[in-house]
């Protein structure tokens, strides 16, 4: 490993990450160990123990790591305009659920464990400010202050969340409808020329 650039160094970590988190995702977080997982994996303990001094280290790593590549993968989704709007609040739940759906089931077994739940504060605390951030993106293209567009993102990312978790039907088309009739009146108070078309 001493002969690695760093950017080498930090691809290799990145690539076990991806492939450890995934790897407790098809496996299970409880009961599974740094050999079960090098195996099915493909990799040695020694070299899974080069980058991370112990399995709680890997676990925190490759969790923070992941779900913060799941934010992007979201966020470059963003609708680009009030039409694109509606199209994507519809399809959004459905492919963070097909996509994405074992990785939230991992996380939240990570983050609600008494080991880890302070990473997950912290974690959490990250997301509030990484949508912040991505609701002042939106601003100019949904025409919508970020003030009002950021909780309406957390109202969305739970309900697609929540359906990846439980594929609780009910519970996302309640969730879509008021976000939707939500939106609705944000559109019409800051775009009064705009005509919303929530069903398309």
């Amino acid at each position: 490993m001493a002969n690695y650039t760093p950017e080498q160094w930090n691809s290799k970590k990145q690539e076990l990450m991806v492939a450890c988190f995934d790897g407790f995702a098809e496996l299970g977080l409880h009961g599974t160990g740094i050999r079960t997982l090098a195996k099915h994996c493909g990799y040695t303990t020694s070299m899974i123990y080069t980058y991370f001094k112990d399995l709680d280290d890997l676990i925190i790593q490759s969790t923070e790591y992941c779900m913060s590549k799941v934010e992007d993968d979201f966020m470059a989704k963003a609708p680009t305009d009030i039409e694109d709007l509606w199209r994507f609040i519809n399809e959004i739940p459905y492919w963070t659920a097909e996509k994405h759906g074992k990785k939230y089931r991992l996380m939240y077994q990570v983050y609600t464990h008494p080991k880890y739940i302070e990473h997950g504060r912290k974690f959490f605390a990250g997301v509030d400010k990484r949508y912040t951030e991505y609701a002042k993106g939106l601003e100019p293209k949904l025409g919508i202050p970020y003030e009002k567009l950021t909780p309406m993102i957390f109202i969305l990312i739970r309900a697609c969340v929540h359906y990846a978790l439980f594929e609780d039907e009910f519970y996302l088309k309640s969730q879509i409808a008021v976000l939707k009739e939500a939106l609705e009146l944000f559109v019409m108070k800051y775009n009064p020329k705009y005509k919303p078309n929530i069903n398309s």
